[in-house]
């Protein structure tokens, strides 16, 4: 029997690019890449997706997707650093969407309109203790409850939000705001137990029948400094004079205030001491402006109010009202280095805002917890301690700590002690790959100013703590919406839909996307090359082989 000739079909180069033709050699597909500010957003938010729902005016869509991942967006948008916005593509077209501005309007909304919080679908039956009531506590009451557990939130404060309510002055985040929205979680069941320390966790747990414990402590401590002192001035440390000032019963500070530290919470010490009277308000940094761990915004705001900043400039001894202190240089590694060089300062009273340390000293009474050479408690990648069901978050463990950081931590370590509760491991979705500026199409794109929130002019604040900074209308909120560029994810703009020679793109409808017929499409990329956010991308059409 005679055999067929050798098929002669010439090998397909996969590695040479070809284009529309007779035979189409690569297709457009639609992809799904993360938007830089999801990647750096510590509390997990999917911002584009609620800052879409935005820009359509869907407004509470918008804040019902922002809660998935955060339940406290009236708040984050008070006093988050929003590092959302620093890694925000659009700051390279002309400045970065005012994110943060949005999130605390959507949250101002639902609260004013009553919008309730989700409530689970079915009970789990399980019993969890939160040990602290500051936001990696809130946060993870929350996902534990919407996850079907009950939770009991122990704290030895008097009223919930922890650094929240304590730490953070009220010109930054009025109270009212704040109580409101844990308020909110309140009446999903998170039962409150205020005024109550925990001192023997494992005694709480069995007293109480928890199942879990997640201890989110914050950091109370302030961290002290050895100064050779004679006839000293009155010494403070910072977070005892913000929690006195809360709760009405502040000190006399006298005229000249020096508060020795460069980081957020001495700008907020230095602007609240000049609400409470002082003249003079002077903070006192080794290091310069381009090393301090403070915001340069947070700098910023307390130039503006009329505070001095004395960079490179370390305190050494302190007699009776003079304060000595030496010129510090910053070397090639940035580090202060003394000159010795002496100079003479006047103070009435000394703030020392020199950082924070977490109240951990209670655990060590349980032999399975470990802690580093820091004094942070070591938890395992499921948030959980050495002991069995107790896991910990926010100030307490090796991370850096901001709010948003640790309703973060909250929430990872909800989706943990749910899986365990469960006799199961919680895994993380995969995440999609990022996207870049240099990868979007952005030339339709006009130029779009940035919303600007007003704010109480200086000479009104003295004396005051009323919120400096007030928030967007609906008409700014939607137009900062519609500023952010959907990068790596479709917003149907129908560039691709009108681009297409051969009517190849459908339309699904809207919120639906569209659709590549095979049968119609020549492979030309003419619509790849048309999408403004580089959510299509060309890949080499599959070939068949023959043997």
């Amino acid at each position: 029997m005679s055999h067929f000739a050798r098929d002669m079909t010439p090998v397909v180069n996969l590695t040479r690019e070809r284009g529309a033709g007779a035979v189409r050699h690569q297709r457009p597909v639609y992809v799904d890449l993360l938007p830089p500010c999801n990647v750096a957003c510590p509390a997990g938010e999917n911002i584009q997706a609620w800052l879409g729902l935005a820009q359509a005016g869907n407004y509470r869509g918008a804040w019902e997707t922002l809660i998935r991942d955060n339940p406290l967006p009236a708040v984050h948008g008070r006093v988050c650093y929003h590092p959302c916005e620093t890694s925000c593509n659009r700051k390279e077209l002309d400045s970065a969407v005012s994110i943060h501005a949005v999130e605390r309007f959507l949250g101002d909304l639902a609260m004013e309109q009553g919008w309730p919080m989700p409530i689970a679908k079915v009970a789990a039956g399980k019993r969890v203790l939160i040990v602290g009531a500051g936001p990696s506590g809130l946060s993870a009451a929350y996902h534990l409850t919407r996850l079907g557990h009950q939770v009991e939130i122990h704290d030895a404060g008097p009223l919930p939000g922890g650094m929240l309510h304590f730490g953070i002055p009220a010109y930054r985040l009025p109270r009212e705001d704040l109580m409101k929205e844990i308020g909110r979680i309140e009446q999903m069941g998170v039962k409150f137990v205020p005024n109550h320390r925990v001192d023997d966790v494992l005694a709480e747990q069995t007293s109480g029948g928890f199942d879990a414990v997640f201890i989110a402590i914050g950091a109370h401590l302030s961290k002290h400094v050895d100064i050779p002192a004679r006839d000293a001035i009155k010494v403070l440390d910072a977070v005892s004079l913000l929690r006195d000032v809360e709760a009405d019963a502040a000190p006399r500070l006298g005229r000249r205030v020096v508060i020795y530290g460069g980081g957020n919470t001495a700008m907020d010490v230095a602007r609240t001491v000049r609400r409470l009277g002082a003249s003079e308000a002077m903070i006192v940094y080794r290091r310069d402006r381009a090393h301090m761990p403070a915001h340069d915004f947070e700098a910023g705001e307390a130039l503006t109010e009329g505070v001095k900043i004395k960079w490179l400039t370390s305190i050494k001894a302190i007699q009776g009202a003079d304060l000595t202190v030496e010129v510090m240089r910053i070397d090639d590694s940035g580090h202060a280095q003394p000159t010795g060089q002496f100079e003479t300062l006047k103070a009435d009273t000394l703030v020392l805002a020199l950082g924070q340390d977490a109240d951990s000293g209670f655990l060590k009474k349980i032999p399975e917890i470990v802690f580093d050479a820091d004094g942070s408690v070591v938890v395992a990648p499921n948030m959980m301690t050495g002991r069995a069901g107790i896991f910990a978050g926010g100030d307490m463990v090796p991370a850096e700590r901001s709010v948003t950081v640790a309703t973060g931590h909250g929430k990872k370590a909800a989706h943990h002690i749910d899986a365990w509760l469960r006799g199961d491991i919680y895994a993380a979705p995969a995440k999609h790959s990022g996207i870049e500026f240099a990868e979007l199409n952005l030339p339709i794109y006009a130029d779009a100013l940035r919303s600007t929130q007003h704010e109480i002019p200086v000479a009104q604040r003295e004396g005051r703590f009323d919120e400096v900074v007030s928030g967007l209308s609906a008409k700014e909120a939607l137009h900062e919406a519609k500023r952010c560029l959907s990068c790596g994810n479709c917003f149907e703009c129908d560039n691709c839909y009108a681009a297409c020679p051969e009517d190849a793109v459908i339309k699904l409808g809207p919120n639906e996307g569209y659709e590549i017929k095979l049968d119609l499409c020549t492979g030309c990329g003419v619509c790849v090359e048309q999408c403004p956010c580089h959510a299509m991308e060309m890949v080499s059409e599959p070939t068949e082989v023959r043997t």
